[in-house]
């Protein structure tokens, strides 16, 4: 963000972003070409990156008080699953030029209530004009203790498989958001299930509080399959997951008791955001008292097996067959 232009980006930058990095020093008040991070004394930074796209992450009329929590949350549930505290961000936006005039101030208020929330600062980026929709690029930084990050390699046989809140829920959201019928749900469920879908909740503090608990963790952004068969890849482990087990929220379940097959969607939807967690059986306990502590639900749904790959086990007792894993970028 260094276009010192009058009345181009670095008045667009000055106006709506500067205020954002007011709590960073190494910001430089987004008036030089790049920013500093220091980093305290045995510690390290953990850094992340993700994009986003009108069409294909988020809808072009969604509204703008959301798109950029979107994305933020979405950084920040990765590292939730490192076990990282979050830091800082850097931005990047391609803007279409069809944009109502107040949107930026919309989206800027918007990652001002996160960022207050979640004790991140903005330190710099860039905007350029967009050819064609809305293009979101975000890269976010955060803290721990040198050699202390969770990773998804470490799952051994016979670990507990945990998962955080509920599962599905984004999934549903989505189809609502295509007004798709969905039987079985209210109208208020409706909307709570849409709110999930556009606002996930990144679970930071349960994350640091898994360090030194958790052999494995991952966040469930592509599904609840294909995040547990990434864990499984990186660890060389199979997994055995119970279909019973897996926490669902009232709206889901109802979905599911008025149409069974939703299951598959829940099992393999991305964007809930929530963490999946390998730890050996012997902290089951530690971890479900660190749960606890951050006020988020946790429950284990699987173990970890030798071999590879992830069983579902459905609730007649037999080997579920997934039409799909999760969510494929390509």
């Amino acid at each position: 963000m260094s276009d010192h232009r009058p009345g181009t980006e670095f008045d667009l930058i000055l106006r709506h972003f500067a205020p954002l990095a007011s709590g960073e020093a190494g910001a430089y008040a987004l008036c030089d070409d790049a920013a500093s991070l220091a980093v305290k004394p045995g510690h390290e930074l953990i850094v992340t990156k993700d994009m986003m796209a009108a069409g294909v992450h988020f809808f072009a009329t969604d509204p703008p008080e959301t798109l950029g929590r979107k994305i933020l949350r979405a950084n920040l549930s990765d590292l939730a699953a490192m076990g990282a505290t979050p830091r800082a961000y850097a931005m990047g936006l391609a803007l279409p030029g069809d944009l109502p005039p107040d949107w930026l101030e919309k989206f800027v208020a918007g990652l001002a209530e996160d960022q207050a929330q979640f004790g991140v600062t903005l330190i710099g980026g860039d905007t350029i004009r967009a050819a064609d929709g809305l293009t979101m690029s975000l890269t976010a930084f955060g803290e721990i203790a040198a050699g202390r990050a969770l990773r998804r390699s470490g799952a051994k046989p016979g670990d507990a498989i945990f998962a955080s809140g509920t599962i599905g829920d984004a999934a549903l959201g989505l189809q609502v958001a295509e007004g798709r019928p969905l039987a079985g749900v209210a109208a208020a469920e409706r909307e709570t299930l849409l709110a999930r879908y556009r606002l996930p909740e990144p679970r930071t503090e349960l994350g640091r509080g898994l360090v030194g608990l958790a052999s494995a963790a991952i966040d469930i952004s592509d599904g609840l399959v294909a995040d547990l068969g990434h864990i499984c890849t990186a660890s060389e482990v199979g997994a055995r997951i119970e279909v019973e087990r897996v926490p669902l929220s009232d709206a889901a379940a109802a979905a599911c008791r008025a149409a069974p097959e939703l299951i598959q969607r829940l099992l393999s939807g991305g964007d809930d955001y929530e963490l999946l967690v390998c730890a050996p059986a012997q902290a089951e306990e530690d971890v479900v008292a660190a749960a606890r502590a951050a006020d988020i639900p946790l429950g284990r749904i699987g173990t970890v097996m030798p071999g590879s790959g992830v069983c579902v086990i459905g609730s007649d007792g037999g080997e579920m067959m997934l039409e799909r894993g999760g969510y494929r970028h390509f």
